[in-house]
């Protein structure tokens, strides 16, 4: 709203440096639309040739999603540094084409460029969203033993997801307990999600615990560890968890989901009925639901957290934020039209099911980005290999 009114008013107009803070604000919202319109005026005031607004562009167009664009600008570049690269590596990985990243990686080698920690962190995240567990580990020994760059605690992460991922749990939770660097609450909930993916309490119950010593616990870890308890049918221990988060008053934080049309971004909630168009938007997906259904989506009631019969669980699914934002999507759309949506949260394993299906039936791509990575789908298909 600033840059728009510093453009509008002409009085202090908007230079390379208001450029490159609006560029990494359209990259936070997943802001594409006003994200290129960035974009115009930095060629439009001849700010394109400046290396810091290039990479910074690669960025955004990458967190959006839109990684043929973000490679244009990438090639645009006369004289590509280390933070170029590491950039369009991290691009890939965020994007699901970690092989590319690892082939980008090669070639950065090839022109001379010596990478850096970022660059490892691109390098290992790349591993992690496409599960290359042995590439994984190699890097991180490669990092120190060839480039003499000390591993630090987001390359750490990367690792402890990657494993997390591949349901090597304990190689991950060994891995935490031996690093050099202290662990914080952000590897800890690394774990807590893998534990939560494969359904490991024991585990979970372990890493709430290292939280706890931290003093770090959020009501967030205790939605996973909830999670973990009721997708294994553990009602007790559920009932158990929801009297202590009731006599502590920890809130959990509503999940929002929002999606930019137009250059305006619309934000949901769960059951949310504050948007002006709220009834074509719930008739939208009532018909979508039906539409899915006949192709064979059935709902994941593990993703409901309350005990209650299929038929309940199934309805209580059924208006989480990211399938409102989906439907307002499609509703006011051309159809084709890819459609953008950026979640505070991570996606629901029946919400990923949902937008699989929804990608094939209504022949849309979809780019979900939540709070840990990209999902992209096609064709009924998601390009984060389903590691669920």
């Amino acid at each position: 709203m600033l840059f728009d009114n510093m453009k509008n008013e002409g009085v202090c107009e908007p230079d390379d440096v208001t450029c490159l803070l609006v560029t990494q604000a359209c990259a936070n919202l997943g802001a594409l639309e006003f994200g290129e319109k960035a974009h115009r005026y930095i060629k439009e005031r001849g700010y394109g040739t400046a290396r810091n607004l290039s990479n910074s562009l690669i960025s955004m167009y990458s967190r959006c999603g839109c990684l043929d664009k973000a490679y244009d600008v990438f090639k645009g570049i006369g004289e590509k540094n280390v933070i170029s690269w590491s950039a369009m590596i991290s691009g890939l990985a965020m994007n699901g084409f970690g092989r590319d990243a690892i082939l980008a990686f090669e070639e950065m080698r090839r022109t001379g460029v010596i990478p850096d920690e970022q660059t490892f962190t691109g390098l290992l995240s790349a591993c992690s969203h496409c599960g290359l567990v042995d590439e994984g580990m190699e890097f991180l020994n490669q990092m120190s033993k060839e480039f003499g760059i000390m591993p630090n605690i987001h390359h750490y992460g990367c690792v402890v997801d990657l494993l997390g991922r591949a349901g090597l749990l304990e190689q991950a939770y060994r891995v935490i307990i031996s690093m050099k660097v202290k662990p914080d609450a952000t590897i800890w909930r690394t774990l807590l999600g893998a534990c939560r993916i494969h359904g490991h309490f024991t585990l979970g119950e372990r890493v709430i615990e290292h939280l706890i010593e931290l003093k770090a616990q959020e009501a967030g870890d205790y939605v996973l560890l909830l999670n973990i308890y009721s997708s294994t049918g553990n009602w007790e221990k559920v009932s158990e968890l929801r009297k202590f988060l009731k006599e502590k008053g920890i809130q959990t934080t509503p999940g929002c989901s929002s999606i930019e049309l137009k250059g305006i971004v619309h934000e949901f909630i769960v059951d949310d009925v504050s948007h002006p168009q709220k009834h074509e938007i719930y008739n939208k997906l009532d018909e979508i639901n039906k539409q899915l259904k006949i192709a064979g989506y059935v709902a994941e009631t593990t993703s409901e957290l309350h005990d209650l019969d299929v038929e309940e669980k199934a309805n209580a699914l059924s208006y989480h934020s990211e399938k409102l934002a989906l439907a307002f999507g499609v509703l006011v759309t051309q159809p084709g039209t890819t459609l953008r949506v950026t979640k505070n949260l991570r996606i629901c394993i029946d919400c990923h099911n949902f937008a699989k299906f929804l990608s094939g039936v209504y022949n849309r791509q979809l780019i979900i980005r939540d709070r840990t990575r990209f999902h992209h789908f096609r064709d009924g298909h998601c390009s984060c290999n389903d590691y669920w």
